[in-house]
Formats: structure tokens, C-alpha cells, sequence
């Protein structure tokens, strides 16, 4: 049988044995709805309540600020939608970067369309935003600012604490999509200023399907989703109590053995990176080399396709993620590899290769070893590798 290792964890990962198991009884024993006031309904809505405390407990909320999603992207559509429509009165301002997500940039471009004004901000060639720029984006009609807390591509931690004490001084709401971050950094949303703020359970190995959304408490925001009563009356539909359950166990796991398992991570990174950079001629590292999530792996090979590279690694068993959008269909290359400044020859030959806790040593050297092969091999089919050696 031929090996197989699964390096794109940035994209999700799998769910632990452990949260499973904590999942199952919810699917045929524990099987009813929360809102009903018999037994059966009264222990999952326990299940429920114990989850939000997990949650809450992970990132420094309290309980009552959290409210479960069907996952990130609708959790940064209810924060920016719901603050925009709420605060309408007061301005109609938004700040963004042009490196977020496509859940955060769609629904900006959408509300653009609406009567809102978006400051879409540059970042330089790390991926970083430049805070003067943030300060200096600001006007008396800004009602929003929403930054990524790392980005999902290239790794890049932004300066979140500076950006909360910012927007406080201002006294503006501060959103930030921590999907990719959560289970891989610690955060206090009181002592970084957070107002609100994304995540997904199946970036640190919860089920997929479910999210949620930290809100201050104060804060005051329009319902995305209208119905029921649940979750206090601000997002309506029968809660997912089995996923729900899965998301708690998984985030108190995350952050139950945070240090050892980054600890773990950055040495599997730091040799990927160094033994790429030693062994492969033409490449560039994406993102900040030390300001970057734990497990993550984004670079440029020169003169060679993105999607080329996945299809050769599948080939030999691993799997990996490109920053080129051409594998959805697109021509066009990743947004974020475009606005750290990259050419699009050389944007299009991206490769994420995002590392998790069950990869290993062993593993990093085989997909190193292959790597070398695959890039040699398809740069000798490339007419701009050989125009490029004629030249030099």
C-alpha cells in the first residue's frame, strides 16, 4: 500500500478520537432538541451550555458571548453584515485588508454595493499590515475595522493586540476571523480588545459544519439568521448538539496541550523550510519567516505550475494545497500571493504545505525528498526554465 500523508491542515483537519467519542451519544441516544423541556431535551441543551463554556474558557470570553454557527464564513457575514446594518446611522466605514479571507472580502464587496464605504488595506511583502495605515485610514464614518488574526495562506500573524488598542482609543468595533489562528495561538479576547470574533471546529480537529462567533457583551448587532429563539434569540435554527459537543472537547484539547504541540510544530516548519530553501535553487518563502502559525509552509517555485506540483505529490501519496486558484477553476492567482507583491508567473507556482499533530519527522524528509524530484522533473519540461538558464 502506498504511503499517504496529509499535509494540508490549514484546510481542515481530522477529528480526534476523543472528540468522537464525546460526539456519539448525541447522534442516537442523546438525540433531543434543546429547546424542549423534558429529560431527553434538558441533556443535550446541558451538552450545549458545557460546550459554550469550553469555548468561552479558551479564549478569555464569558459564556454568554458565545453563540455557535454552522461555521467561519458565516460567522464573519454576521459579524460585518451585523454591525454594518446596526450602526448604520452612525457611519458607514469599514476597514479591511486586501488579504483576507473570501468570507470577510466577499461580504465587504457586498456591502459595498449596499451604500458602504470599505478601505481595503495594503500589506507589505511579508503579509503584514502597516498599523500607521490603519490609524490613518480612519475616519469620523468608520464604524468597522476587521483583520484577520493570521491568514490562511501564508501563515502571517498580524499585529492584533496594536490593532484592538486602536480601534478602542477610536472606539471602534474590532472583528477578527481567528479561524485559522484558534488551537494554535493563545488569545484573550478582553486584554487584546476584541469585539467579535471567528472560528471553525474543524481547523483544530472538531467536526465540520460548526463555528462560532464571540461577541462582547454590550455589543449590539443585526441577526443574520431569523426564526427561532435560539442561542438567546440571535441566530436562529435547531442547534447542531453533536457537533456543538465535538467543538467544545476538540478547542478544551487545543488548548489543553497548546505549548507541546507548537513546540512540536515550529521544529517540523523551521526543517521543512531550511531543508527546501537548501535543496531546492529558485524558491521564496511566503509570508513572515518568524511571525507565522506554527504549521505552516507556503512557497514560489520559479518557473514551474502549482497545480502541477499537487497533481505530482498526489501522485506519490501527499497531499498538499495550492496558492493558485487554478484548481477551482480560475486562471487567476491567489489574491494574497498578489498583494504581498508577487508577479503572477511566479504566484502561479504556490505550494501550502500546512503541518498538524499527527505528521512527523519521517514524513517531512519524505515529502522534501519527493519535492526535489517533482520540481527538477517538471522544471525540465519548462520552456521558461530553459529560456532562463540560456539567459544566465
Amino acid at each position: 500500500m502506498q504511503k499517504y500523508i496529509y499535509m494540508d491542515n490549514a484546510a481542515t483537519t481530522p477529528v480526534k478520537k476523543e472528540v468522537l467519542e464525546e460526539m456519539l451519544p448525541y447522534f442516537s441516544e442523546n438525540y433531543g432538541n434543546p429547546s424542549s423541556i423534558y429529560s431527553l431535551g434538558s441533556k443535550s441543551k446541558v451538552a450545549v451550555e458545557k460546550a459554550r463554556e469550553q469555548v468561552a474558557k479558551a479564549i478569555g470570553a464569558d459564556k454568554k458571548e458565545i453563540f455557535f454557527t454552522a461555521g467561519g464564513s458565516e460567522s464573519d457575514n454576521w459579524a460585518i453584515k451585523g454591525v454594518a446594518y446596526k450602526n448604520k446611522s452612525k457611519g458607514n466605514h469599514i476597514i479591511t485588508s486586501k488579504i483576507e479571507h473570501h468570507a470577510v472580502l466577499h461580504t465587504c464587496e457586498y456591502l459595498e454595493k449596499q451604500g458602504f464605504d470599505v478601505t481595503y488595506l495594503d500589506v507589505d511583502e511579508d503579509g503584514l499590515i502597516n498599523l500607521e495605515d490603519l490609524e490613518k485610514a480612519i475616519t469620523d464614518k468608520t464604524i468597522l475595522i476587521s483583520i484577520m488574526y493570521a491568514n490562511n495562506e501564508i501563515g502571517t500573524i498580524q499585529p492584533i493586540s496594536e490593532i484592538g488598542k486602536i480601534a478602542k482609543k477610536r472606539n471602534i468595533y474590532f472583528h477578527t476571523d481567528a479561524v485559522q489562528a484558534l488551537g494554535s495561538i493563545k488569545i484573550d479576547v478582553k486584554d487584546q480588545n476584541i469585539d467579535m470574533l471567528s472560528l471553525s471546529g474543524h481547523k483544530f480537529y472538531g467536526p465540520k459544519g460548526v463555528g462560532a462567533l464571540y461577541i462582547r457583551q454590550g455589543l449590539k448587532l443585526d441577526t443574520l439568521i431569523s426564526g427561532g429563539g435560539q442561542e438567546r434569540g440571535k441566530r436562529a435554527g435547531t442547534e447542531n448538539v453533536a457537533s456543538i459537543v465535538g467543538l467544545g472537547k476538540a478547542i478544551e484539547l487545543a488548548y489543553e496541550n497548546l505549548e507541546e504541540n507548537n513546540e512540536k510544530l515550529i521544529k517540523l516548519r523551521d526543517k521543512m523550510i531550511k531543508d527546501i530553501e537548501e535543496k531546492i535553487p529558485y524558491v521564496r518563502l511566503n509570508g513572515h519567516r518568524n511571525k507565522r502559525l506554527p504549521g505552516n509552509v507556503n512557497f514560489c517555485f520559479r518557473f514551474i505550475e502549482g497545480e502541477s506540483l499537487l497533481l505530482s505529490l498526489d501522485m506519490v501519496g501527499v497531499a498538499g494545497s495550492s496558492g493558485s486558484a487554478c484548481t477551482s477553476g480560475s486562471l487567476d492567482p491567489s489574491h494574497v500571493l498578489l498583494s504581498i507583491g508577487l508577479p503572477h508567473e511566479i504566484a502561479h507556482g504556490s505550494l501550502r504545505l500546512s503541518l498538524g499533530s499527527f505528521n512527523n519527522e519521517e514524513e517531512v524528509d519524505y515529502v522534501v525528498e519527493n519535492l526535489v524530484e517533482i520540481v527538477d522533473r517538471l522544471r525540465k519540461m519548462s520552456p521558461l526554465y530553459d529560456k532562463f538558464l540560456e539567459v544566465k
